[in-house]
């Protein structure tokens, strides 16, 4: 499905819950309305992946063409997704903070992508001063760690901040908001990597489910992304070959408010700015005009050319 829908990578998350979590909370009783378990332990259990569905999960995204990966959510999860062989690692915001995994997760050589939810800026500058020095290959993830969070509260302000703190690395967004507007927004203000979690329906059991995109949103948010990435286009401004029709069209000119005699100089009160034929001085140049003196008559409504002035000042539109 992620496939058909455009999007480049599949990433999961991946546990070895007994160095994710102590024995007390493994055992701790779980009675949310999300609850596969009677304790969290046997709740995380039914959820998790094996090590062998993780194999065959990464067999099945190599045959159709599309990237596999997993946040690492200990070390040792992380140990398992290097003998996978995944093309980057995923570090989950929870572990954002926790600088020994990230310096071990760093050494491993793989590119990172690294959420920032739950975190400061001042942390997040350890986090780029810490990975920096053992592997530039990494980028960070503005994030709210929310589900679903409210679009008051996603700030995409950060990827601004983070671009200028950090101008050496890609930013991108990572997000937990219903709908795809938002994360489109993320792409425009310069966000790199999008990160959004999918689900086949919303109404199912698990707290991430209402802050997931169903299929037809996925490809709905792969098709805007790509759109805003042709629009974002070049920074030069500049007269466009498409935009030559109109130019042609609507284009306006210079041309004579009063008839003007023979030999006068022009004054900018003889002058003003008309879509005419034929075409003349761009309206730019009305002020380089004044002081011009004309060798023939203009009448009423005509175009000032270069023709009719004494002495040629071409302006040439770039």
């Amino acid at each position: 499905i992620l496939q058909e829908c455009g999007a480049d990578c599949a990433k999961f998350q991946k546990s070895e819950l007994e160095y994710k979590f102590n024995k007390k909370a493994l055992e701790r009783p779980y009675h949310s309305k999300h609850s596969w378990g009677k304790t969290y332990g046997e709740h995380k259990r039914r959820l998790e992946f094996s090590h062998e569905q993780y194999v065959e999960l990464k067999k099945y995204a190599e045959k159709i063409g599309i990237f596999f990966t997993a946040s690492g959510m200990d070390e040792m999860a992380v140990e398992f997704l290097d003998q996978l062989d995944v093309p980057f690692f995923k570090v989950g915001s929870g572990d954002t903070n926790n600088f020994p995994y990230l310096e071990k997760t760093a050494r491993k050589g793989r590119p990172m992508v690294i959420s920032s939810g739950m975190q400061s800026m001042d942390t997040m500058q350890e986090v780029y001063k810490t990975v920096k020095a053992i592997n530039p290959n990494f980028c960070i993830l503005q994030c709210t760690s929310a589900y679903p969070v409210q679009p008051e509260d996603v700030n995409l302000r950060v990827i601004t901040a983070y671009q200028s703190a950090f101008p050496d690395i890609p930013i991108g967004y990572s997000g937990h908001e219903t709908g795809i507007a938002i994360s489109v927004a993320a792409v425009a203000m310069g966000a790199k990597i999008v990160e959004r979690h999918v689900t086949l329906d919303k109404t199912w059991k698990g707290s991430d489910h209402q802050a997931s995109l169903e299929p037809n949103e996925l490809a709905d948010l792969v098709r805007a992304i790509r759109t805003v990435e042709k629009a974002m286009g070049s920074p030069v401004k500049k007269l466009l070959l498409c935009e030559m029709a109109c130019n042609e069209k609507l284009g306006i000119s210079v041309v004579a408010k009063v008839r003007i005699p023979e030999g006068t100089v022009l004054t900018l009160d003889m002058l003003t700015v008309k879509v005419a034929e034929p075409k003349g001085f761009h309206p730019e140049d009305i002020y380089d005009l004044v002081g011009q003196k004309v060798k023939t008559t203009i009448e009423e409504d005509e175009t000032i050319t270069e023709q009719v002035l004494e002495r040629n000042v071409k302006k040439v539109k770039s």
